[in-house]
């Protein structure tokens, strides 16, 4: 199930929606008498492409998103754990370690970092699965942050869980019911945080790997379409696919236990 959510994600993402639309196209173009559809269908993913790869495009469908949770200010109240939650990785030994952590890893463990040093004593959970290679996200992780000085007897790893409902049901028998702060990128954080209250915790929101901002002044990166504000949109819609799988699995499980 996890595999094919995640095919199907990837197929559902707006570059490779528009391109098989204008495929389907060129298809239409090249072996049927059906020029008017297929000029409509090429027309739509080039103007499709242009819109999602659109900085004003973009940036008001993330930002709103990413704004959910203000950056994490320490209350004063003592945290026990630091938990950052995985998001890719790989193992090629020609790139530094902290190369061969996604660039999304690398924020969310940066983040993670600073709120561990800021609470002596606190724990930094690093979760994660193999994503097909021989070392877990979770893994590769700590040894970034074995390498940045972090405490070994301070790491605690979760190196099965696949996604975030994994991640927050894995972390229940680690923290219950001490401090706990979670770190994410900000586009992730609302649905991290709602899957966090589902299983029972109330950690404090740590958002990291901001995207979106409506301060670009420069026209000429305002007003082109590049391959981040792409990024943008594509988490933003990733976001979106999520939380419909969200509520799905809320409805499929609330049917199967009204009919235990």
């Amino acid at each position: 199930m996890f595999e094919l959510k995640k095919i199907v994600s990837a197929l559902l993402m707006p570059l490779p929606a528009m391109l098989m639309l204008g495929l389907l196209g060129l298809l239409l173009l090249w072996f049927t008498r059906r020029k008017g559809l297929a000029s409509f269908f090429i027309s739509f993913a080039f103007l499709g492409i242009f819109l999602v790869s659109f900085q004003p495009v973009a940036t008001s469908l993330l930002r709103p998103l990413e704004k959910a949770y203000p950056p994490y200010v320490p209350s004063g109240q003592a945290v026990d754990y630091v938990m950052v939650l995985g998001s890719g990785h790989v193992i090629d030994h020609a790139m530094p370690i902290t190369s061969q952590l996604s660039r999304t890893s690398l924020m969310r463990l940066s983040e993670g970092m600073r709120i561990h040093r800021l609470f002596p004593g606190s724990k930094l959970i690093l979760s994660g699965y193999g994503g097909g290679t021989d070392i877990s996200q979770a893994r590769m992780m700590a040894k970034v942050a074995l390498a940045l000085g972090v405490n070994k007897n301070d790491i605690l790893l979760l190196e099965t869980a696949k996604d975030t409902w994994e991640e927050a049901f894995q972390a229940v028998s680690v923290v219950g019911e001490s401090k706990l702060v979670v770190v994410t990128s900000a586009s992730h954080m609302k649905r991290a945080i709602e899957e966090f209250n589902r299983i029972g915790l109330t950690p404090s929101a740590a958002p990291t790997n901001f995207l979106a901002s409506n301060k670009i002044e420069q026209p000429w990166e305002r007003y082109r379409p590049q391959a981040k504000y792409l990024e943008q949109t594509e988490r933003y819609w990733y976001e979106k696919l999520g939380r419909w799988w969200q509520q799905l699995r809320t409805v499929i499980s609330s049917e199967e236990a009204a009919t235990q």
